[in-house]
Order: C-alpha cells, then sequence, then structure tokens
C-alpha cells in the first residue's frame, strides 16, 4: 500500500467499510487492504479519499483491440467469434511471472490511458461487429464497478461481456460480478497455497471457491487456465491433484487449457517444453476431463476439440484459425448429434488470428 500527496480523482467504489481508526477497508480481494486518508491499495486502483474509497480507473483504458475470441482463451464459447478487448492498469496480485507486467504493474498510467465510457465501449463493439467486449489484460477485478457497467451497456446493444481474470475476489463481490458476465476464462495459477503465497501474494482457496460458485451458481460460461513453469507447478502429483479437483468439482466439461510459461518480469524459469504441457493434457484427460488444450506452443492436437460421443475432430485449429468446424447452430456434433458444452451458434466465417488495435472515436 502506498500513500499519495496529490488529491486523488475517481469514481466512488464499492465494496468498502470504515474502521473504527479512521481507515476504511476493501471488501472486493482477499487482501483486505486498510487505508489511511490518501492511501492507495495494493491494486493501486482503490484508494481512500475523505474516508470514501475511489475506482481511480473508472472510464480510462489502456487500449483497445479487436481479438479472435480463441485468444482469451475461450474455445468452447461462440467459436470464431470476434472480441473488442481492453483493460486498465494495476493487480491485485503481485505474480512474479507475469506475462503483462507492463500493464498490471503499471505506476504511471493515469495520463496514457483512453477515455471510453461504458456506453462508448458497447457502441464501438457494436459497429465493429464483435460478438462481446473482454474484460482482460490486466484483471477486471479491480475495475469490477466499470467493468460491470460496461456489461449493462454492452447487454443493452446484445453484445455479450468476457471476464479473463485470476479470480482472486471475496464471494459475495464475486457473486455481483460474474452476474454480469456471460464467459470468464479463470486463471488457477497452480493447485499448491505455497506457489500462490510466495510467487503470487495470494492464497488458493479463495480461488477455488470463486471457480466453484461460478460452475454451481451462476450462468456464465467458464474455461480454466493454469501457466505450467517448470519446476513450480508442473510436478506429476501437482496436475493430477489439479485435474482430479477439476472433475470432482466441475464435473468433465469445464475447458481446462494448459498455456507455456516464456519468462518475463521476475521469474527467472525456462521456458516450458512442448512436452510438459502435453503430459498435463494426457494427465487431466485421464482424470476424466473431455475438453483439456494447450496453449502457447504449435500444437494442432492439443488446440483441437474432439467430441466425446464419437472421438471425432469436431473444431480443428491451428494457432487462431479456425480450419473446420463441424458443429451444427445448436452445438451437437454433426457426426453422431452429442451435444458439445459449450455457449454455440451460427457459425458463418470466423474472424481468424487478426489482432486489430481500434480507437473508439473511429
Amino acid at each position: 500500500m502506498e500513500r499519495t500527496v496529490a488529491p486523488l480523482t475517481g469514481t466512488p467504489a464499492r465494496w468498502w467499510h470504515s474502521l473504527k481508526d479512521g481507515r476504511i477497508q476493501c471488501d472486493l480481494c482477499p487482501r483486505d487492504c486498510k487505508l489511511h486518508e490518501g492511501q492507495r491499495a495494493a491494486c493501486f486502483v482503490r484508494a481512500n479519499q475523505g474516508g470514501q474509497m475511489l475506482l481511480t480507473t473508472y472510464g480510462r483504458s489502456s487500449g483497445f483491440c479487436i481479438d479472435p475470441i480463441e485468444k482469451k482463451p475461450l474455445n468452447h464459447y461462440y467459436p470464431g467469434s470476434s472480441v473488442l478487448s481492453f483493460g486498465t492498469a494495476g493487480c491485485n496480485l503481485a505474480c512474479k511471472f507475469c506475462q503483462n507486467w507492463d500493464i498490471s504493474k503499471s505506476r504511471d498510467m493515469d495520463s496514457l490511458m483512453d477515455q471510453a465510457s461504458p456506453a462508448a465501449i458497447a457502441q464501438a463493439a457494436q459497429r465493429y461487429g464483435a460478438k462481446s467486449v473482454a474484460f482482460t489484460y490486466n484483471d477486471p477485478v479491480i475495475f469490477a464497478e466499470y467493468a460491470m457497467d460496461t456489461a449493462d451497456a454492452c447487454h443493452a446493444l446484445g453484445v455479450n461481456t468476457v471476464a479473463v481474470t485470476a479470480g482472486y475476489m471475496h464471494l459475495p463481490a464475486a457473486r455481483e460480478f460474474y452476474a454480469r458476465m456471460d464467459a470468464a476464462n479463470i486463471d488457477l495459477k497452480a493447485f499448491t497455497d505455497d506457489f500462490y503465497f510466495k510467487l503470487c501474494v495470494g492464497h488458493l482457496q479463495p480461488v477455488l471457491d470463486v471457480i466453484a460458485m461460478v460452475h454451481h451458481e451462476t450462468n456464465c460460461w467458464i474455461e480454466l487456465t493454469t501457466l505450467l513453469i517448470p519446476g513450480n507447478n508442473d510436478s506429476d502429483a501437482e496436475l493430477r491433484d489439479l485435474a482430479n479437483w477439476c472433475f470432482r468439482e466441475l464435473g468433465p466439461d469445464v475447458p481446462l487449457h494448459f498455456s507455456a510459461f516464456h519468462a518475463a518480469y521476475k521469474l527467472a524459469a525456462p521456458n516450458t517444453p512442448p512436452t510438459t504441457l502435453q503430459r498435463a493434457r494426457q494427465t487431466a484427460i485421464d482424470a476424466g476431463l473431455r475438453y483439456v488444450y494447450t496453449g502457447n506452443i504449435h500444437d494442432r492436437k492439443g488446440d483441437a476439440t474432439t467430441c466425446p460421443g464419437c472421438g471425432k475432430v469436431i473444431i480443428e485449429r491451428d494457432w487462431y484459425e479456425t480450419l473446420n468446424y463441424s458443429l451444427d447452430d445448436s452445438g451437437r456434433c454433426r457426426q453422431c448429434g452429442a451435444a458439445i458444452a459449450g455457449r454455440f451458434g451460427h457459425f458463418d466465417k470466423p474472424f481468424g488470428s487478426r489482432r486489430i488495435p481500434v480507437h473508439l472515436g473511429t
């Protein structure tokens, strides 16, 4: 937590309460930051101004791009569609291996960020033909009020919303947040509390609680991603524990993505070899999971969606390119008629692997 000197600006935040000693406590995430006047929370974007909690990044973004939905990654959520992606700055975890550290760890973006109202974002998504808006690049947990207002504006125009998040959130706030989301990819960073504590300055159980809540209590479609870091979270025992928990708590149909680590930020570790991801994928399949993918490597087999009914490849991918699509509009296999878990609709020409920077004023 840091003290500031200049007056802060922002929008009144939710999920906080006053303490007897004059401080305020943030109730958004398990860090429970207790703030003196003028002090910022660990995420850097929530602050105490005049005894009130402010969200200092409301209405401000680090930039906008049109992406393929598979890049989030979401493989069972309107495959082939496009998504308008944006984030803000800051994060409520402190991962030493952060792959977006230039945004999530930023401390001087207030004057650099594009300004955009929720309505402007929804209108831009509609204008560009994006099926969804994704809150991504940094964690939308810390700008939840902005994301939720944007979700309301999007839904009013028939645009869906996607959260790409580490899921580090208190359950009362999470229930409100995910009620506004149509889909989410939640980062399950490891399956030991030791990893979360030493490498993320957090804890595992709150993430598991949020994942289970979203799956059991909301209509939000979820997929999970685990970034495998050699020597840190890729042992056979941990992979089995992770896969068995997913099967036991979520069932066989929640997709799980294993992604390759590339050295970044403060963690010195080797890049993840493809064999590690393939081993993890097979471990999860052996545990009973039907949809397991590899990411950040070129692996056509690990990119493909296979029908659990007939065993045929029904979505063939090469990175973010869809090469073959064999589902009907209701999400059933064209070979055997088996229903595939996810959200599907009419599939036309896929958006492809393009990444298109956009400006909301254009």
